[in-house]
């Protein structure tokens, strides 16, 4: 595959079967299984065995292979997916057609919303992504690898981490109408952001969450920074230039860091330093964008479209953008209701570094 490109593509392989090793070469995925909600159940934990076991790019066959998805398990299935390594919808050549324009107009809308939430994370999944190549760490890990002095996590393999920043509960029961989700973190004053809402809750163990059939739990840990891409594109190749909303959940003592991996998503050039890696960190006084390699660079015309600062409960004044030799003084909203600051188009170039400072 390589030799097709001379050398230029990066391939793209999945296989069915898989060992130690398999994750240098290959995405992978669980195998046969039935459109019915113990196989969406199951999923869960397969993802997050093959996940400690070094295989990171791994997924279950959205919808099941065989038999029919009713509607309510299609939505499901696809918002479980759509948070999950590797996101495919696949079935067998004699099953029934279920493309999702093939459902009601309701749940089409619904399996619509869950492919925009993939994609509003892709570069988040990106980064992640090339974290694990330099450092080994799974990409969806079990709660106990990040609270270890939990006991209660020990045995939790119903919900997940992405990276150390979104914690995910599927709905995988049918007709449910609220789920168990459990936050870690209590010890540490940890504070869990709802990721439709930025509504903040302190980590203290198992919480009845109501959900409805549009809703799956989704939360941002205090202390993390995330990128997403917000604009609706045909594409994610439409969507490689797009600008960022940039999410800082805050922990206690206000502060949030994150990181952003950016390359042109298909060569290897980024081993020529034509890449960006970036750290992304926000004080009290500052929030900034530095580049982790300096010698590395990538021509993005990517730029920041919105910054969303959560949890926040003394709002600076002022706000004024640093790039080059240009100052910026930018426009904030308030949202007293849920303590969030929004940073109205700082419009800061990813190609280079900033910062923000901020006056009170």
């Amino acid at each position: 595959m390589l030799l097709r490109s001379d050398n230029k593509y990066r391939p793209f392989i999945l296989t069915r079967s898989a060992f130690a090793g398999t994750q240098r070469y290959a995405a992978a995925w669980s195998g046969d299984n039935s459109a019915e909600w113990g196989f969406l159940a199951v999923s869960v934990p397969m993802c997050l065995s093959m996940s400690i076991a070094g295989i990171s790019f791994f997924g279950s066959d959205v919808g099941g292979f065989f038999k029919y998805p009713e509607a309510e398990l299609m939505t499901r299935w696809y918002q479980a997916g759509a948070f999950q390594p590797f996101f495919r919808a696949h079935s067998h050549l004699e099953t029934k057609r279920r493309e999702p324009w093939l459902y009601d107009p309701p749940t089409t809308m619904l399996l619509r919303d869950a492919v925009r939430r993939r994609y509003a994370l892709i570069d988040f999944w990106y980064t992640l992504f090339y974290e694990h190549s330099k450092d080994g760490l799974p990409v969806m890990r079990p709660l106990f690898m990040h609270y270890p002095m939990e006991e209660a996590t020990f045995t939790i393999d119903d919900q997940y981490l992405l990276g150390d920043k979104l914690l995910v509960k599927p709905v995988v029961t049918q007709g449910a109408t609220s789920v168990k989700v459990y936050l870690p973190g209590a010890e540490s004053g940890t504070v869990w952001y709802d990721v439709d809402s930025y509504q903040a809750y302190a980590a203290n163990g198992y919480m009845s969450v109501d959900v409805n059939l549009s809703k799956i739990p989704v939360y941002q840990r205090g202390g993390t920074v995330v990128a997403r891409k917000e604009r609706v594109r045909r594409s994610s190749q439409l969507m490689a230039h797009d600008p960022y909303t940039l999410v800082a959940a805050l922990h206690g003592n206000h502060t949030a860091y994150g990181s952003l991996y950016i390359d042109d998503g298909e060569t290897y050039e980024y081993k020529k330093n034509k890449y960006i890696y970036a750290k992304l960190s926000y004080s009290s006084e500052e929030m900034s964008y530095k580049f982790v390699n300096e010698k590395a660079n990538f021509p993005t015309r990517s730029w920041v479209e919105r910054i969303v600062i959560a949890g926040i409960k003394v709002p600076p004044k002022t706000a004024k953008l640093h790039q080059g030799d240009k100052q910026t003084a930018l426009q904030m909203t308030l949202h007293k209701g849920n303590d969030v600051l929004v940073i109205r188009k700082p419009a800061a170039s990813m190609a280079q570094p900033w910062k923000i400072t901020f006056s009170y």
